[in-house]
């Protein structure tokens, strides 16, 4: 069996090595969340030119009334 130092000793290694992945990963998150933010934003906008510009090119339309 393993003396309970070298126990002791893996398991706070495994702990640290944990809490690193963890906080690692906390910022990829958020990052992730303000480029979709970002990238919809833009989305919507372009959908809203496209639509200003179909809408203003069919009122401009002369049907002969």
């Amino acid at each position: 069996m393993f003396p309970f130092d070298t126990l002791a000793h893996v398991v706070r290694a495994r702990l640290a090595k944990a809490r690193r992945r963890f906080r690692s990963d906390a910022g990829y998150t958020t990052e992730t969340i303000v480029v979709t933010a970002v990238l919809a934003v833009l989305a919507l906008t372009v959908v809203g030119i496209i639509v200003a510009k179909v809408t203003a090119k069919a009122n401009g339309i002369d049907l002969g009334g």
